[in-house]
C-alpha cells in the first residue's frame, strides 16, 4: 500500500509561469523526498506601470510517504 502527502507551496518568476513552477519544484525537492507530482492551483500575475513585473504559482506537491 503506498501513502501520500499533499503540500501547498508558492512560487515566483520574473520570467514565466512555467519558470515559477520548475523553481517550486526545484525548491521543493530539496526537502521533499519521493516527489511524485504537481498540481497547480493558482496562477497570478503582479503588474506594476502596465506591465507584468511578477508570475506568482500556487501549486499542490504530491510526495509519497515510505
Amino acid at each position: 500500500m503506498t501513502v501520500a502527502k499533499v503540500t501547498e507551496i508558492t512560487a515566483t518568476s520574473t520570467k514565466s509561469f512555467e519558470d515559477a513552477t520548475a523553481t517550486g519544484i526545484e525548491r521543493a525537492n530539496k526537502t521533499l523526498k519521493n516527489i511524485s507530482g504537481a498540481w497547480l492551483a493558482d496562477q497570478e500575475v503582479v503588474v506594476e506601470n502596465g506591465k507584468i513585473t511578477l508570475y506568482k504559482v500556487r501549486m499542490r506537491v504530491t510526495f509519497v510517504l515510505v
